[in-house]
């Protein structure tokens, strides 16, 4: 993923699909102000900026969700109003979210048709809808059956499915949403692939992305936001990675990993031979005030790991130990109750509930603090918020603001916040800054070195390399599983870890990560 990419034409005339003078107002929040963006058959163009700059509500707005609150969108130069999802996507624009929207009980070829499902003679024709999926399915090298329900595959996998159903409604406008955050290189280029090729056909794509490298890999030109305004537009042969970031944030971004702490020797966890079917048996300790990665590739069985200490999944063997006291978890109502938080990687179906304020999130696993009797006490689920708004920083309107207006990293806030009411003992963090902008991802860090030092013990699961190495104290690298290796990330490089998340007789990685840098 290396060089710019290159276009089969110039910029045509007109755009596909355009904004023009965009504002959009939430309750106390100003989340665009005179925003412009030109989207060309053919052309592939980037979407960067902070946390909480605008690019979740662009996004909302070109795919329906909601209309801008004033402004104009402009398809093939005419005015035009989208007024849901599916009156955007029957006018040919398609959404890849972040946060997936597949159903899980229904197979790999009903999710990709869906709606559009062939039919003969009024029934669905099964034999055609399985071979129109597996083409589909080729396209993303995928070895998948079209009657594999979606619920079983991981998340790298219903990623893909998600990108199928774009490519089998044959868009012509493609919006990407921090696509790659789960997938493993090999897929990401598969991804590239399917990119350039609807490029070929002329397809627009706006490609949203934190992801430096992909930008300059796939994009033509890039535009970025910063509060809510468009603050530069340029083709990417034009830019650097400095000029971005300094676009962004406004500043110059540094120290995005916090010196290492020193943790204690007082011993907080010891989970010794814990398993299940998927993942295991895995044993490891973990002191007071230390942060704890875990690495490994898609698959490896980190976060089954993680959610059998939580108890969102049963262990068949094993034992937990905290705070030197052996721990029986057989559901998250006891990891709750021990002060174990999980804030897990899919935070939209599994972590904030969209439809609640701010406030009724933050209170969600403590409501002990809010309660009069049978009642919630609203004053004191505001107090609790907004104690955690001001310590985590979240970008809203206040405490009442509802949580699925929130941009994807001040919704990772609140996430956290819910989790810290309970004063946890012990914190799992599953993938901390995913989809998260580079100077949200430095606070992210910096916040999780401040709990680990006053005296929390932290365990980070990450897919990047150098977050997980300039983060922690200690990584433990796991395959297929189990734990294969233990190191010190001030004395290993990423090639160490990535020999140890391949197995044994995989060869070096061609090309690793970058080092950690202040």
């Amino acid at each position: 993923m290396t060089g710019h990419p290159t276009s089969p034409a110039g910029p045509t005339p007109t755009a596909r699909l355009a904004l023009r003078d965009i504002h959009q107002r939430f309750p106390g929040v100003i989340a665009l102000d005179n925003v412009h963006l030109d989207l060309h058959a053919g052309r592939v163009h980037g979407l960067m900026g902070e946390n909480g700059a605008g690019k979740s509500t662009i996004i909302k707005i070109l795919s329906g969700t909601y209309p801008p609150t004033s402004g104009t969108i402009l398809r093939d130069g005419t005015p035009t109003a989208y007024h849901s999802a599916a009156h955007a996507q029957r006018g040919g624009v398609r959404t890849i979210h972040q946060e997936l929207s597949l159903v899980p009980m229904l197979s790999v070829a009903e999710n990709i048709y869906a709606g559009a499902l062939p039919a003969r003679l009024g029934l669905v024709d099964r034999r055609r809808l399985h071979d129109d999926t597996r083409r589909i399915l080729r396209q993303l090298d995928l070895n998948l059956s079209p009657d594999t329900p979606v619920g079983d595959l991981s998340l790298a996998q219903q990623q893909l499915v998600e990108i199928g159903r774009a490519l089998a409604h044959r868009a012509d406008v493609l919006i990407l949403d921090e696509p790659t955050s789960s997938l493993t290189e090999r897929e990401v280029e598969t991804l590239f692939r399917i990119v350039r090729d609807l490029q070929q056909q002329g397809t627009a794509v706006l490609y949203v992305s934190h992801k430096m490298s992909e930008i300059f890999a796939l994009c033509d030109e890039v535009t970025v936001l910063r509060d809510g305004r468009h603050v530069g537009h340029h083709q990417t042969r034009d830019v650097t990675e400095d000029m971005l970031v300094r676009l962004m944030a406004g500043r110059d971004v540094q120290n995005a990993y916090p010196p290492r702490g020193t943790p204690t020797d007082e011993l907080m966890v010891r989970v010794q031979g814990l398993a299940n079917a998927t993942a295991g048996p895995c044993s490891f300790e973990l002191r007071r005030g230390e942060i704890l990665g875990l690495y490994g590739l898609v698959g490896a069985g980190r976060t089954e790991l993680a959610r059998m200490i939580f108890g969102a999944e049963p262990a068949t063997s094993g034992s937990i130990e905290l705070g030197g006291e052996a721990l029986r978890v057989r559901s998250t109502r006891d990891a709750v109750a021990a002060r174990i938080g999980y804030v897990t990687e899919d935070r939209k179906s599994l972590g904030v509930f969209l439809d609640f304020d701010v406030a009724r999130n933050t209170a969600a696993a403590a409501p002990h603090l809010v309660r009069r009797g049978p009642w919630f006490d609203a004053p004191a689920e505001r107090r609790l918020a907004e104690t955690y708004i001001t310590q985590l920083r979240v970008k809203t309107g206040g405490p009442d603001q509802q949580v699925g207006t929130l941009s994807g990293g001040n919704q990772q806030k609140v996430l956290i916040a819910k989790w810290l009411a309970i004063e946890p003992r012990l914190l799992i963090v599953d993938e901390p800054t995913r989809g998260i902008d580079v100077s949200a991802k430095a606070e992210i860090h910096r916040l999780l070195r401040r709990f680990a030092d006053g005296g929390m013990a932290v365990i980070v699961i990450s897919s990047e390399l150098p977050e997980v190495m300039g983060v922690s104290d200690r990584v433990l690298v796991m395959h297929e599983g189990t734990i294969t290796a233990e190191f010190d990330p001030a004395h290993a490089t990423p090639e160490d870890l990535l020999r140890a998340a391949s197995g044994p007789t995989a060869p070096p990685h061609p090309d690793p990560a970058p080092r950690r840098t202040a």
